[in-house]
């Protein structure tokens, strides 16, 4: 979706320039006539030509910009910085706490901004039926959904046992999209073989979830797109690049959930520069960040041909890839780093109780005497699945409690419904580094309750309260020191500018000294249940790897 207003174009317009060719896989000198937003003239250039070089618009194969915590219009203010002209975006954050009408918010905010936003249909609202969500989006509402002209595909289907069990909901929304010809987002970490091939032959046809080289070529084989993402908690590009090296027509490039920090610094054309470092031809990383996700989401971006929309970008060099100016639908949006364009005014539309928690309320009771054993989360630095260990932690007075000095660092872990009034579910985890910190955040994938990590259980209390009080935000509390990011739109998102944002986030992420690179982003995954192998919803800790409910506690006593 473009605004229609051109501001910095005029008919008559030449550039001359090295233009990359990502068809004939060749850069030539060219002069390029621009009228009306496009591309109507192009010839060899005769003499000189400036500085740089002229690329197709860069595009984020799958994002939830959400996640950037920046609504549409923000998002694009800064993304259009690094040469990005579009995104293939999945609104399930914000439709999980608002539903349609959150839906409705982001395509609205995004026609106030030059920018090829591709929006799809959640497919998964909520993303099981294992936690509490603030809306259901049903098969009849995304059918309905997905037939509006500004939805241009299914988004993720995350309920991949649906797809595996024949489950009719789930297969009601897939035949929906494709009677449209829509495409099919997925969403099958380490579905491998047998299971992966009938998730595929359902219709599905991207993954942005594959861990390992194995899991991608598999995958590949069978041929589903590969989207190779690298975000703020999930970092999956060092793993997956060499799959460019071998099926480049198959891959495109995401960063799926974004924090403000990492979009201020680069976005794809950051993943562009390292695949070339690594060995991958330009022109095929060019490939993955243009060509490939513009055929397949039947995106308008334009690709630097006679008759296309003139959506392109200057780059420094083709190593690098810094984007010295960014043109969408022939206008200038962003040049030296700057966008063209100002911060504009967002409503905030939310759902949030009112609530006030006690360090009781945050009791795990056992009728165990002296010690207990328990399943412990582990979670991975740069990937979202986690791993399932077990311990023994003390009890006192039918009550499991932590010593912070206790060299395992262990911590309590907590999801609390933000909808509806019920008691927090509680579990523990391994690895966090938080010492005598607490963190929380209303940003927990895939329904956004609130989650909670400390030592304490009067932490909790403390962390859990600021976040309520805010109505939506991350708080970092430090002994009787309580930092809060507001996060007023749908307790998703600031109504900030971005570089107030990100240096807020970037401060309070320096400010907890965790173990973990992206300590809230990881904390808002631990609440997401289709990604194995433990996590814990609002109804208590679950295993993906049976997709059920489990048992906290292993033994009864030692």
């Amino acid at each position: 979706m473009l605004a229609d207003k051109q501001k910095s174009f005029v008919p008559g317009v030449t550039l001359r320039h090295l233009v990359a060719d990502v068809f004939g896989n060749r850069i030539e000198p060219k002069e390029i006539d621009i009228q009306n937003g496009r591309i109507v003239a192009m010839r060899p250039a005769s003499g000189e030509v400036d500085a740089g070089i002229l690329i197709p618009g860069l595009i984020d194969a799958h994002v939830h910009i959400e996640s950037s915590m920046l609504p549409p219009s923000e998002f694009a203010r800064v993304a259009v910085r690094h040469g990005t002209v579009g995104t293939v975006s999945d609104p399930h954050e914000i439709a999980n706490v608002l539903g349609v009408a959150g839906i409705e918010f982001m395509l609205h905010d995004a026609r106030r901004r030059t920018f090829q936003f591709c929006f799809g249909c959640p497919s998964c609202v909520p993303a099981t039926s294992f936690e509490s969500s603030g809306a259901i989006i049903d098969s009849q509402q995304v059918a309905d959904i997905v037939k509006r002209p500004d939805i241009h595909y299914l988004s993720e289907i995350m309920n991949w046992p649906g797809v595996l069990h024949g489950d009719p909901e789930v297969f009601a929304k897939i035949a929906a999209a494709k009677a449209l010809g829509k495409p099919v987002d997925g969403h099958a970490p380490q579905l491998m073989g047998a299971d992966a091939a009938k998730y595929i032959a359902a219709g599905i046809s991207t993954d942005h979830e594959c861990v390992t080289l194995e899991e991608a070529r598999g995958k590949a084989r069978l041929g589903m797109k590969i989207l190779i993402r690298e975000g703020s908690a999930a970092r999956n590009f060092e793993a997956l690049w060499p799959i460019v090296l071998e099926y480049p027509h198959l891959c495109m490039f995401c960063t799926d959930d974004a924090h403000p920090d990492m979009l201020l610094k680069g976005h794809i054309n950051v993943l562009v520069a390292r695949a070339v470092q690594r060995g991958v031809n330009v022109f095929d990383a060019l490939r993955c960040a243009t060509v490939n996700p513009i055929e397949h989401y039947k995106i308008g971006s334009g690709l630097l041909r006679v008759g296309d929309r003139a959506d392109m970008v200057l780059v420094n060099d083709m190593q690098e890839f810094r984007a010295m100016k960014t043109w969408i639908g022939g206008e200038l949006v962003s040049s030296d780093g700057r966008a063209t364009f100002a911060q504009i005014h967002v409503e905030t539309p939310n759902r949030f109780r009112g609530a006030t928690f006690t360090a009781n309320d945050f009791c795990v009771a056992t009728t165990a005497i002296g010690q207990t054993q328990v399943r412990v989360i582990v979670p991975h630095d740069g990937e979202l699945v986690t791993s399932e260990a077990s311990e023994w932690l003390t009890v006192r007075g039918g009550v499991i409690e932590l010593d912070t000095s206790d060299a395992r660092d262990i911590a309590f872990l907590a999801v609390i419904n933000r909808y509806t009034d019920t008691p927090p579910a509680v579990a523990f985890i391994r690895g966090l580094g938080l010492g005598e910190k607490a963190i929380a955040a209303s940003v927990a994938h895939d329904s956004h309750n609130v989650v909670v990590a400390a030592g304490t259980r009067q932490a909790l209390a403390k962390a859990a309260n600021a976040v309520f009080l805010a109505r939506g935000g991350l708080v970092l509390v430090n002994g009787d020191h309580v930092d809060v990011l507001p996060l007023p739109i749908a307790g998703l998102m600031s109504d900030q500018p971005a570089e107030d944002v990100g240096a807020r986030y970037e401060a309070m992420t320096r400010d907890v000294g965790a173990t973990f690179k992206a300590p809230f982003m990881t904390l808002s995954f631990l609440a997401l249940l289709p990604i194995p192998a433990l996590k814990l919803s609002d109804l208590g800790l679950f295993d993906a790897r049976e997709f059920r409910f489990t048992n906290l506690q292993l033994d009864a006593a030692k």
